[in-house]
């Protein structure tokens, strides 16, 4: 097994290199500079990669090992966020009005330094046990770079071997370094959107029955939404609907013809996905007739749930007991609402998503995904490391699903 001395020093210098992406946060399928990086450090590793595809030309698809052997797919996404840093860090961005608020440099990082010590083993014990499959993707913050990387042939075999296990990780702010956290079946949910707009008549607001008023609508719309998670559907089901925008108006004394809502919808199973677009469109068309506006509706189907496979998510957590400590995993009790394209390589293969503690052991709480004050845990990236390590190392010789 790789050395803890190995280890320590790839943690240095993976801690060097997230620090130089995090200064250059690129939005989704534009992360040029970050796939540049990622490639300089493959060259100087000696591992063949494959630099881009279709319709995804910042992604990097390395392998690792002999591609006769079970193929294992482990994935860091490379893009960053429309958020304007403020964490004063020595290696902030020098992108104005992008950040790295999500983590995904400290994936991307971690990424690299697994390559470095799958090689450092192969030159230690000779040829490994799997075929090893990187997968530093592009864009998923909403732009889909899973589900245009299965399209292109990650998994199925047109580009490298065939997988038969894909694993992914994410820094998670409610978790201690040091620990790891999945469950089985949900871990994160579907990430629908969701945009109503009531078209009434503009008039003056001084004689407001002269017109149609859609801001008096779509405020009853907003309030009436919120009874579907509570009366529809069964209490033991997580769903939500949260409407954050609404847009109306030009001037305080105006009526305007129209006002817009919009939303998110976040469910876990596709009879309640479909379930929740049936009943948000009736109730803003039933809304919009009894208040006299017309309605234009619109659906846009975001990311599946993320839907871990059992015997995969078995695996993972009893290498996270052997690697980790039995004391340093934790069974999430129930999904999260948020979203992840991770779930497009599931629909596809076996596999497990984890989530790995990025709060320092003595902070009482850390920056949330998303804040514009997150900054990835360096120290978090030693355990991600050690468990993409032993999660290819553990991985027996026969084909199929590991033994549990």
């Amino acid at each position: 097994m790789i050395a803890e001395e190995l280890i320590s020093a790839q943690l240095s210098k993976c801690a060097e290199l997230r620090h130089r992406l995090h200064q250059i946060p690129e939005l989704g399928y534009q992360e040029f500079k970050t796939a540049a990086a990622i490639r300089a450090e493959l060259d100087q590793l000696g591992v063949a990669y494959v630099a881009g595809v279709e319709d995804a030309p910042t992604a990097t698809i390395a392998l690792i090992g002999d591609p006769t052997k079970p193929c294992i797919a482990l994935r860091a996404d490379i893009d960053a966020l429309p958020i304007a840093e403020q964490t004063a860090l020595p290696y902030a961005s020098i992108h104005a009005g992008k950040m790295h608020a999500c983590g995904h440099d400290g994936h991307i990082a971690t990424l690299v330094g697994v390559a470095a010590l799958i090689k450092a083993l192969e030159k230690q014990q000779g040829a490994l046990n799997v075929c090893v499959k990187l997968m530093w993707q592009p864009a998923e913050e909403g732009g889909g770079g899973a589900e245009k990387l299965v399209a292109a042939g990650v998994l199925d075999g047109r580009i490298g071997p065939k997988v038969e296990a894909v694993f992914g990780l994410h820094g998670w702010p409610g978790l201690k370094v040091g620990t790891v956290a999945t469950r089985p079946g949900a871990l994160l949910a579907a990430t629908d959107t969701w945009t109503a707009t009531f078209v009434g008549k503009g008039c003056h607001a001084a004689f407001p029955h002269m017109g149609i008023d859609p801001i008096v609508v779509a405020c009853e719309a907003v309030l009436n939404l919120q009874q579907f998670v509570a009366r529809e559907v069964n209490p033991v089901e997580p769903a939500v609907i949260t409407v954050g925008m609404f847009n109306a108006g030009s001037a305080e004394n105006i009526i305007p013809d129209t006002a817009t809502i919009a939303g998110t919808a976040r469910t876990l199973t596709p009879p309640l996905r479909a379930k929740i677009r049936e009943s948000i469109e009736r109730r803003c068309r039933g809304i919009a007739a009894a208040g006299g506006c017309e309605l234009r509706f619109d659906w846009c189907e975001g990311y599946p749930p993320t839907i871990n496979d059992t015997a995969m998510t078995d695996y993972v957590i009893r290498v996270a007991r052997q690697t980790l400590g039995s004391d340093r995993f934790f069974l999430a009790p129930f999904p999260s609402m948020g979203g992840e394209d991770f779930s497009y390589y599931l629909e596809k293969v076996p596999g497990c998503f984890f989530l790995v503690g990025v709060e320092p052991p003595d902070a009482k709480s850390h920056p949330s995904l998303h804040s514009d004050r997150y900054d990835f845990t360096d120290a978090a990236m030693a355990v991600g490391m050690r468990m993409f390590l032993a999660l290819v190392t553990q991985w027996p010789q026969t084909r199929g699903a590991p033994g549990l």
